[in-house]
């Protein structure tokens, strides 16, 4: 084994030598040969190849590759399209045969852990050139690389590079990755059988695809103890998503320069996708999803995710967690774990939600409040002062019958007990969820797995980047480092832009707000002789608030979708402009960015509506603009019936706007990409459409393709939690969003998507924390939503303290609930124009009403506010206190009852690694007593006694 050394970023290769292997026989096990000569084991027919032909095979293939070598040696050995055509003549493979859906090399043993793809550009010498080099660092590293030429490609231009990591360098690099294996069967009985376990039986899947693997105590690979573990086939031992982690891992930090002194920022293939070096880079799914693969060597795992997982016919069965995280690696495990666990919730958040609505529409009948607004004797007789200047007429209450009786169904004594309900829910929601994650820790063998690991792995853009070092005073080791000003710089400028675009987001806010002040007068106006009035069925319903909050609210969803495409981009941008050092630092940085702009994007609006529509408004005479008197946009009114019905058509136009859209655009978009895509290969052969041409035709899921679906759950659970209390029928529908969800995502990942590389993680990140912080806003939200949006408070106020005959009941509340104003003290710039009235009003009308507690005309304190109003406001303040007090003390008491850990898992863990200390110690007892042993034999000479895996020089930064 050769040592790289004298390289300025501490970056090595592992090299390998003709004359390096691991030793034959691990565990009893015998190696297959992994070169180009290990492939003959059958002729053509499949027959075994007796000696003699082998023999002669042999001798006729050396010649054939002597003939074929290039003069330069630099390409190693690595073969063109005709040198492996001939090499297939020779040894009998038949390539269309084995191409047909195989995940192997033509010599049928060695499997594809990674494909490079590339089309050669006519100007495309330098990429050549790069490609060139990095190949053949590649195979420094010890990677086996097999090329098809584009002529065996559907298209007839695209190269396909099919990379195999060999036995020597997934060990060494499962070294360094610390990843974990199994050297024991877990013999710890399982004891969870629930009491009527068999009432879930139509929700479960088959056992093999519930639990594919055995369960193992397992210890992170040390190449130096090898025979500690259960190797058992070295071809098995590590499963498809470890291996093309750990070729990614090398991938992402081979060189493709020759010099690397002369330029360390030409490194990884991230760079070299970048610069159209490569088209794409991928690892294989094993099979079509939509039927077995016929290689018996391969799993078909995919099509097993697509009949158990990914079919809509499977909505009410439960999640094959397992197979995902075999299959696609642990982070999207988790992701997936996470969504299943927060739509089951939904389930109890969504069946109290309906009761509350049922409950509002059985006490249809019963609100009083709604009958006065309706009555021909009360609200037909209160004339209303004009909603707008000049182009607004008075108006009767009873022209806002539906509006009341609609605003009852959300706007009744369960909208409280709802708000408190989830405050507790989302603390329920949170604390179960810990315990879950504690628990698929254990199973997936995440317990030791640290965020410091990942601290260890540094972003190749990072060290390629940071052009100074430093020394760890840990490690001793000189490292890369962002000096302090660059870093501040960047920060400042980063905060500055996040700034800018929330700023935009406000701007254009405050345009929609004044959208619907200037539009409103103007619908009032053209609606007041509409032929849609005169329409039996919805004609009642439209009217000049309702034409303008759904207006609003669409041109707010557009502009919010507008914007977020263009916001993606930057944030992105500025995150890679700060260099964060680690992947879990970048994904942070990006997650606070984009749900900060998110949040103030999708929300806004909401808030608006919830907190201040209605509460600046002044009173006639007196009322308040949004740019002062100049601009002539008058405040909005609430409602007699109140602001929350609006609220809630906001909410529900957003949130059922958002997740439709996004459930289009996450299926729709890469299914008709993809078959745009291959509509030339639809017309091949199967037998000519190999596994990585197919693969190649998917959509690529990207680095941030999971942090896109997070995104898009937590700001679904935003809506649920912040402003569910005026609509309980919200958890509802995002349960039948998520539903679907779940589904779509586990399509469109297994059939429309190439295989994701396998990463590692624990927890869901960054979000848990938003979570937390948006589950401690959802308090405060709903209790200032029940206080000041709803009319709750105002009407148990004139119940228990102004109902004039003393009665607990509602009459006399509408009228109780309205001031009069003298109609000859209006301005003249708020005064009606001439038409605008109705054709009942006449000058015998002296006074108008409106919504506000205040004194008459002719009272020494005119228009001033009444005592009642301060009543109101005091109780107000006061029930915000209680909630949000009773709810917090609720939610820690609740947090503190459960352990985040399970105890039976608690116990496990300490029984695993109390396990691994007594089969290690023993290892060692009985290896040091073999070597004293053999040592007295041989005379004090210590011969090696077990194989030692080859000493490499690894590609990493953490050594």
């Amino acid at each position: 084994m050769n040592r790289v050394t004298g390289k300025a970023r501490g970056d090595s290769l592992i090299e390998m030598s003709p004359s390096d292997s691991v030793s034959d026989d691990i565990n009893g096990f015998h190696q297959h040969a992994s070169s180009n000569a290990g492939s003959f084991h059958q002729g053509p027919s499949g027959s075994p190849l007796t000696p003699g032909v082998c023999v002669e095979r042999c001798e006729s293939l050396g010649s054939s590759l002597a003939s074929l070598a290039p003069s330069d040696h630099s390409d190693g050995p690595r073969f063109e399209a005709q040198t492996l055509e001939q090499i297939n003549a020779l040894t009998g493979i038949d390539k269309q045969q084995h191409s047909k859906d195989s995940v192997f090399f033509r010599d049928g043993l060695r499997r594809i852990d990674f494909v490079l793809s590339y089309v050669d550009d006519k100007d495309g010498e330098r990429k050549q050139e790069r490609r060139k080099v990095y190949e053949a660092n590649l195979e420094k590293v010890g990677l086996e690389l097999e090329t098809e030429d584009k002529s065996e490609s559907e298209d007839g231009k695209t190269y396909f590079v099919k990379i195999h990591a060999p036995w020597e360098v997934l060990v060494t690099y499962a070294d360094v990755l610390k990843i974990k294996v199994p050297f024991k069967v877990n013999d710890i009985p399982d004891n969870s059988e629930m009491p009527m376990n068999w009432l879930s039986t139509p929700f479960r899947l088959p056992e093999h695809i519930m639990h594919p693997e055995a369960d193992f105590f397992t210890a992170p690979f040390d190449k130096s103890k090898a025979d500690f573990f259960l190797i058992d086939d070295e071809e098995t031992f590590f499963p498809p998503s470890t291996r093309n982690r750990i070729v990614y891992y090398i991938l992402s930090r081979c060189s493709y320069f020759k010099d690397e002194c002369a330029d360390k920022d030409k490194k990884g293939i991230k760079r070299l996708l970048n610069n159209g070096t490569y088209s794409a880079a991928f690892p294989l799914h094993d099979s079509r999803y939509w039927t077995k693969s016929k290689d018996s060597n391969c799993e078909s795992e995919r099509y097993n995710l697509y009949k158990h997982w990914a079919g809509f016919s499977c909505f009410f069965k439960e999640q094959p967690l397992n197979l995902v995280r075999k299959y696609y690696g642990e982070k999207i495990g988790i992701y997936f774990a996470w969504l299943g666990f927060y739509t089951e919730m939904l389930l109890f958040a969504a069946v109290v939600g309906t009761m509350c609505f049922i409950y509002g529409f059985l006490t249809y009948d019963d609100n009083e409040w709604s009958k006065e607004i309706c009555s021909d004797e009360i609200g037909g007789n209160i004339v209303m002062c004009p909603l707008c200047d000049k182009k607004c007429g008075y108006w009767k209450l009873n022209s806002t019958c539906n509006s009341s009786w609609q605003s009852h169904l959300f706007d009744n004594v369960a909208t409280v007990f709802f708000a408190i309900f989830m405050g507790i829910w989302v603390t329920l929601f949170l604390e179960f969820w810990k315990r879950r994650q504690a628990r698929l820790e254990y199973e997936w063998d995440l317990v030791d797995f640290e965020e410091e690991q990942q601290q260890l792995q540094l972003r190749p853009e990072y060290e390629t980047k940071c052009t100074h070092r430093k020394l760890n005073r840990v490690t001793q080791e000189e490292e890369p480092y962002l000096p302090i000003t660059s870093k501040c710089a960047r920060i400042c400028l980063s905060g500055a832009t996040v700034l800018f675009w929330i700023s935009l987001i406000i701007a254009c806010i405050i345009g929609v707000i004044a959208y619907r002040l200037a539009v409103y007068a103007a619908f009032a106006s053209i609606m007041k002789d509409s032929p849609t009035t005169h329409l039996q069925v919805v004609g009642p319903f439209i009217t000049p608030q309702l034409a303008t909050s759904v207006t609003a609210s669409c041109i707010n969803f557009v502009i919010i979708m507008i914007l977020n495409l263009m916001y993606e981009r930057v944030a992105v941008w500025i995150t890679d402009m700060e260099i964060p050092k680690t992947h879990l630092e970048y994904e942070n940085k990006l997650t606070v960015k984009v749900f900060l702009f998110q949040f103030v994007n999708y929300y806004s609006s909401c808030f608006y509506v919830a907190f201040f529509k209605g509460k600046f408004v002044g009173y006639p005479g007196d009322y308040a603009y949004m740019f002062g008197k100049w601009s002539k946009l008058r405040n909005e009114e609430c409602d007699p019936g109140g602001c929350l019905i609006e609220l809630t058509t906001q909410l529900v136009i957003v949130m059922t706007g958002k997740q439709v859209w996004g459930n289009i655009q996450e299926a729709l978009v890469p299914w008709l990409m993809n078959w745009w895509g291959s509509r030339k290969a639809r017309s091949h052969p199967e037998s000519l459409y190999s596994r990585w041409e197919q693969d190649h035709d998917l959509q690529g899921f990207g680095q941030l393709g999971l942090f896109y679906e997070y995104l898009e759950m937590v700001i679904q659970f935003g809506f649920i939690t912040l402003f569910v209390a005026s609509f309980p029928l919200a958890p509802l529908l995002a349960l039948i969003n998520n539903i679907i969800e779940v589904r779509v995502d586990a399509w469109k990942l297994t059939t429309q998507f190439r295989r994701p590389v396998a990463a590692k993680a624990h927890i869901i990140g960054a979000w848990q924390e938003i979570l937390n912080g948006m589950a401690v806003l959802s308090v405060v939200t709903n209790a200032f939503i029940v206080s000041f949006t709803s009319d709750m408070i105002p009407r148990l106020v004139y119940m228990y303290a102004y109902q004039p005959e003393g009665e607990m009941n509602m009459k006399g509340y509408i009228n109780n609930s309205l001031s009069v104003f003298n109609i000859s003290e209006f301005p003249p710039a708020n005064r009606p124009e001439d038409g605008e009235n109705p054709y009942w009003f006449n000058t015998s009308m002296t006074t108008c009403r409106y919504r506000d507690y205040r004194y008459p005309p002719g009272h020494e304190k005119q228009y001033a506010h009444t005592m009642q109003f301060w009543h109101i406001l005091a109780a107000k303040l006061a029930f915000i206190i209680i909630m949000e007090h009773v709810v917090f003390m609720v939610k820690f008491f609740v947090a503190w009852m459960i352990p985040d850990v399970p105890s039976d898992v608690r116990a496990r863990i300490k029984r695993e690694r109390y396990l691994v200390q007594e089969y290690l110690h023993n290892y060692e007892v009985e290896k040091l007593k073999l070597q004293l042993s053999q040592s007295n034999h041989n005379e004090g000479a210590c011969a090696p006694i077990y194989p030692s895996l080859p000493q490499h020089e690894v590609l990493s930064e953490c050594l």
